[in-house]
C-alpha cells in the first residue's frame, strides 16, 4: 500500500470542466424523454450522435486525414459502450421519468471500480463494497414497490443495465493514451455510436422518425451537447483518474432531479431517500481514510 503526505490537489480546470458538463448532462434527460414521444429510441440515438460527430468533423476537418489505427480502434471501442449506455437509457425513458432515470443511471458510480477490478484486475478499496450495497438499497427504494419486491419495472431494469455500459465507457476513456488525438478519438466514438444505432433500426423493426419540430430541435440540441460532453470527458479524464471523474459525475442526477422538478416531475418520499442513498454511495466509493503521522500531518491512502 502506497502512501503520501501531500494534501489532495485543489480543484483545477479538468475538475471544473467536468462539473460544467455534468450540469449539461443532467439537463439532457428531460429533452430525451420528450424526444422519444415523437421518435423511436434508435433513430434518436443515431441522429443525436450523427450531429455530434458532424460538429467534431467540421471543427477538425484538416486533422481527420491523420487518423491513426490506434485512434480508430480506441474510438470504436468507446463508441460501442456509448451506444449501449445511451440507447438503453433512451429506451428506459420511454417508461420512467427523467428524474428517476438520472438517479438510476448514477448507479454506474460505484460500479466503475468493480468493473476495473473484473476487467483490469484493479482490486477495489473496501469502501467500494459498502458503496455498492448502499447504492443497491437506494435503487430498490427509488424504484418503489416494484423494487422492494425485487420485481424491477421494465424501464428501471433497462436503465440499470445501461448504467453498466456507461461505467465501461468511463473506464475506457480514462485509459486513452496521452499520445492519441482526443478530438479525432471523440469523432470516431460519436460516429460509431450513431452507425450502430442506424444499422440496428431495421433489425429491431423501428421506423424512421417524422421530421417534426420537436425531433429536429431535440436532435440539434443534444447533438451539440453530446459533442461537448464527450470531448470534455476525453480531455479531462486524461488528466484525472476515472474514480475521481465518477465522483464528479455523481452530481449529474442531482441536476437532472432539479430540472425535472421544475418541469413538474415529483418523486415520492421513499424514492427521494433512495436517490440520496445512490448519491451517498458515489461519494463513499471515493472515500479513503486518513491517518496521522507522528508529526501530525495527514497520510492519504492511495490504494
Amino acid at each position: 500500500m502506497k502512501t503520501h503526505a501531500s494534501p489532495p490537489p485543489a480543484i483545477g480546470l479538468p475538475e471544473l470542466a467536468l462539473i460544467a458538463i455534468t450540469f449539461i448532462w443532467g439537463g439532457t434527460f428531460l429533452i430525451v424523454q420528450h424526444a422519444v414521444t415523437v421518435s423511436g429510441p434508435l433513430a434518436f440515438v443515431a441522429a443525436r450522435f450523427a450531429v455530434a460527430a458532424g460538429i467534431g468533423a467540421l471543427i477538425c476537418r484538416g486533422q481527420l486525414r491523420q487518423l491513426t489505427k490506434a485512434e480508430l480502434f480506441t474510438g470504436m471501442a468507446i463508441g460501442v459502450s456509448i451506444f449501449g449506455g445511451y440507447a438503453l437509457q433512451t429506451y428506459g425513458l420511454m417508461h420512467i421519468t427523467s428524474s428517476k432515470s438520472a438517479f438510476i443511471t448514477a448507479f454506474y458510480v460505484p460500479i466503475v471500480p468493480l468493473v476495473q477490478w473484473l476487467v483490469f484486475k484493479q482490486r477495489p478499496h473496501p469502501a467500494v463494497w459498502a458503496a455498492v450495497v448502499l447504492a443497491f438499497v437506494g435503487l430498490l427504494l427509488l424504484t418503489g414497490t416494484d423494487g422492494l419486491s425485487m420485481g424491477f419495472g421494465k424501464g428501471e431494469l433497462i436503465t440499470a443495465v445501461g448504467a453498466i455500459a456507461i461505467a465501461l465507457e468511463i473506464i475506457l476513456i480514462s485509459r486513452v493514451s496521452p499520445q492519441l488525438n482526443i478530438l479525432r478519438v471523440t469523432i470516431v466514438q460519436l460516429a460509431t455510436a450513431s452507425l450502430i444505432a442506424l444499422l440496428l433500426m431495421p433489425v429491431m423493426g423501428e421506423a424512421p422518425p417524422v421530421l417534426g419540430k420537436t425531433f429536429i430541435l431535440s436532435v440539434l440540441a443534444l447533438g451539440c451537447a453530446s459533442a461537448l460532453i464527450q470531448y470534455v470527458m476525453n480531455w479531462a479524464q486524461k488528466r484525472i483518474s476515472a474514480t475521481k471523474a465518477t465522483l464528479i459525475y455523481a452530481g449529474e442526477p442531482v441536476w437532472a432531479g432539479v430540472i425535472g422538478r421544475i418541469a413538474g416531475e415529483r418523486l415520492p418520499a421513499l424514492a427521494i431517500v433512495g436517490a440520496i442513498l445512490i448519491i451517498a454511495a458515489g461519494i463513499l466509493s471515493e472515500w479513503r481514510p486518513r491517518r496521522l503521522r507522528a508529526d501530525g500531518k495527514a497520510i492519504v491512502s492511495s490504494d
